[in-house]
């Protein structure tokens, strides 16, 4: 068994999410504390405007540099404000793009000075072999969704909402299916930001008051990829082009919010599963959002609930994940299957970076100064 800590910074840009477990990667054996380190007004911005640049970025730009040590320094407090002795990290750094069919991924962060901060081995590169060998990258989770619901009645669905929305399908002897459904937060909390300023539409309000508009819905909803068979994955902003094209803009800030929460829904329903779920259990920043639960419920024939009605804990899960997998990449184990990123054969992944002899960090007599 490896003690391990799992870092996740999703594309929600709010903070950097840590969790300690031990586990060898295929079970876990105990659950210790997690915490979520907010960035900054300033951070998030220069991480917004990196995300939004990404598509003409190349690795020598100053101002992706730049983001790129502050983020890994936030990681690296994040590790310190566990207080937590680990064996390994897991470091799965900032997605600011993701183009599999162009065999391309970009996760940001330096897995080489996180080591040396910390003084503990980093596990990373996590979606690489899978984007180079034809996969979609995309999503990781599902083998650990698949051990934490190994006792669950099944079939069963686990639905992550972050920035997109992604499901895994755990059938009755074994199966596993996954794929992005669509859209998640990204969409929604860019309407409110542009319209009101807030990070995000705070306990649906907006989308409560809001009605959704149908026309509108249709035309988002016949978005090619809805039409493309699983398993597919989606980067944060594919939606954006059929968003402009759709007829949002005329919309009010409370209506516009709606007709999102309408299409996170019904892009969930809509996804071809191999059986209907006996129940649905949503994680992530979405399930916060009374506005999209209530929607689910509406879309989905089925009962719907956040993790922790089953006791896991939602806002730890991906960061858990990580900590999870980063044992996978040390014992050499799969990390994605033919049914959940599409590549040929079950593939093992990601790198480990050590520190460097002599230097300082959080394992280490030498403290680390901030």
């Amino acid at each position: 068994m490896l003690r391990t800590i799992g870092l996740m910074s999703g594309t929600s840009l709010d903070g950097v999410d840590a969790a300690w477990l031990e586990t060898d990667g295929e079970r876990v054996d105990r659950f210790g504390p997690c915490l979520t380190l907010p960035y900054d007004d300033d951070f998030r911005r220069a991480l917004r405007r990196i995300l939004d640049r990404a598509p003409t970025l190349t690795d020598g730009d100053p101002e992706l540099a730049d983001v790129v040590s502050r983020l890994t320094e936030y990681h690296a407090r994040a590790v310190e404000s566990l207080g937590e002795t680990a064996d390994l990290i897991g470091f799965h750094g900032q997605t600011i793009l993701h183009q599999p069919g162009l065999r391309r991924t970009w996760q940001i962060g330096d897995a080489e000075l996180l080591a040396r901060l910390t003084g503990i081995p980093v596990a990373c590169d996590f979606r690489l072999a899978d984007v180079a060998a034809g996969g979609q990258g995309a999503p990781l989770v599902p083998v650990y969704h698949a051990a934490l619901a190994a006792d669950l009645p099944k079939p069963i669905a686990v639905l992550n909402i972050g920035g997109v929305s992604n499901v895994t399908w755990l059938g009755g002897n074994g199966e596993v299916v996954a794929f992005d459904t669509g859209p998640g937060n990204g969409p929604l909390d860019d309407w409110i930001f542009r319209h009101t300023g807030a990070a995000f539409d705070r306990d649906g309000a907006r989308a409560e008051a809001g009605r959704a508009d149908e026309f509108v819905l249709e035309r988002l909803l016949a978005h090619p990829y809805f039409a493309a068979p699983p398993p597919k994955s989606l980067d944060r902003l594919d939606f954006g082009q059929s968003l402009a094209g759709s007829g949002m803009a005329a919309l009010s800030p409370e209506d516009g919010a709606a007709t999102l929460v309408a299409f996170i829904a019904r892009a969930v329903a809509a996804a071809s599963l191999p059986e209907r779920p006996a129940r649905w259990l949503v994680t992530g920043g979405g399930r916060r959002n009374p506005a999209i639960m209530r929607a689910l419920a509406d879309a989905l024939a089925a009962p719907v609930d956040a993790v922790e009605a089953v006791e896991w804990d939602g806002d730890a899960l991906e960061a858990q994940c990580f900590g999870f997998l980063a044992a996978r990449v040390a014992a050499g184990l799969p990390l994605t299957y033919p049914s959940t990123t599409g590549v040929a054969t079950p593939l093992a992944g990601g790198r480990i970076a050590r520190p460097r002899h002599g230097g300082g960090g959080m394992n280490s007599a030498l403290p680390v100064q901030w």
